[in-house]
């Protein structure tokens, strides 16, 4: 295979006027340190935590695309909250693409990296929006035979976060989990592992065809939270799994609330234990995603041991460590075509990820549509 000696990558800048100027720069082909190999990116998906570095606290609404090819570029404008937010960006030129996946065509010196040579791997980099990708051997999950690079493209993001839930409820000493945003990818993916692992999962969605779509996977526990039924629904569905953790998606609003006050309704049931300090049993929510960008709104009625925190899939992989972090990932690879699939609706190539109407369309985040770029179109 002939090399070039420059590729394109996607980069996204905040400007001093309150701007954010999305575009394909050229670079200098890699050349990889001993323990690095250099990945020909063929497929890499387009998730919501992908978005919050691509437009921070832009206006997409009024995004606009100028030029066409490798020259297109789609500019935002950036209100001064913007602005205020992202200060720390202004100027600098950030990669984007947490994951993705494709053939190894590069490898230095290093043991590790030569056996990757010619393999089709998955990669988490930050820097996958782009024709190729340097990153260390240690961070590649080489595939499985038979898996493609559109296979494992999705290998990282939502299946560890999916199964790092599971970790987590494990850790904490609870014994269920409710989650939001349910029918996504990812909570697709963490029904079939609750599932398959016999963990009761409460799930929360927004509309009836969501809950079809789980209904569909056996999910037993669901709950819509456009329902006027909502809150007694979800509290009968934490009464009978005895939920106490539960992954919020959404971030903002009131639904962390609503999670907590329908726990210590559950709670409540039990005989005896009544208590002007609430229940004793820690409840604790975890806001993982930024889907509701309003305020985080905690109406306070649910006792005392009750907690809300951020949650980051990084942090957790760090704090368990690399062996129980392998572990889950030699999970994923054996796992990749059944619990980990992940569909795709629309395949496009780097410059038609700058292209406004798509960017509209991947920008809402609708439940059953996801882009797949494949940086070699």
């Amino acid at each position: 295979m002939t090399l070039p000696d420059k590729y394109y990558q996607m980069i996204s800048t905040v400007t001093n006027d309150a701007q954010l100027k999305m575009e394909l720069v050229q670079k200098d082909f890699p050349i990889p340190k001993p323990h690095e190999v250099v990945i020909r990116v063929e497929a890499s998906p387009i998730n919501p935590s992908d978005q919050g570095v691509m437009f921070g606290w832009s206006n997409m609404a009024n995004a606009y695309h100028e030029g066409a090819g490798p020259k297109r570029v789609l500019t935002a404008p950036i209100s001064d909250q913007g602005m205020g937010i992202m200060k720390a960006r202004i100027g600098q030129n950030l990669p984007v693409g947490n994951e993705g996946a494709g053939t190894v065509v590069v490898t230095g010196n290093s043991p590790e990296a030569k056996a990757l040579m010619g393999k089709t791997v998955s990669a988490l980099s930050g820097s996958m929006y782009a024709e190729y990708c340097c990153i260390p051997a240690i961070t590649c999950l080489p595939l499985l035979d038979g898996n493609n690079a559109k296979d494992g493209a999705s290998s990282f993001v939502n299946p560890l976060t999916a199964l790092s839930m599971v970790e987590t409820m494990k850790l904490e000493g609870h014994q269920a989990l409710v989650h939001t945003a349910a029918a996504s990818n990812l909570g697709q993916m963490l029904n079939k592992i609750c599932s398959a692992d016999k963990i009761a999962l409460v799930n929360i969605v927004r509309r009836e065809e969501q809950a079809s779509i789980l209904r569909g996977l056996g999910a037993k526990y669901i709950c819509n939270s456009s329902s006027k039924s909502f809150m007694s629904d979800l509290t009968d569905a934490i009464y009978e799994t005895g939920a106490t953790l539960a992954f919020d998606a959404t971030g903002g609003g009131n639904l962390a609330s609503q999670i907590l006050t329908a726990m210590e309704g559950a709670a409540a049931r039990t005989p005896g234990a009544y208590s002007i300090y609430g229940s004793i049993k820690h409840k604790q929510v975890y806001l993982y995603g930024g889907l509701d960008v309003s305020p985080s709104v905690l109406s306070r009625g649910y006792g005392m041991a009750w907690g809300v925190g951020g949650w980051l899939l990084p942090n957790f992989l760090a704090k368990i460590g690399m062996e129980a972090g392998n572990k889950l990932r030699m999970r994923v690879a054996s796992e990749l075509k059944t619990t980990f699939r992940s569909n795709y609706t629309n395949e496009i190539s780097l410059s038609d990820a700058l292209e406004s109407n798509n960017v509209a369309r991947y920008f809402a985040k609708k439940t059953g549509e996801k882009f797949l770029i494949c940086p070699q179109l």
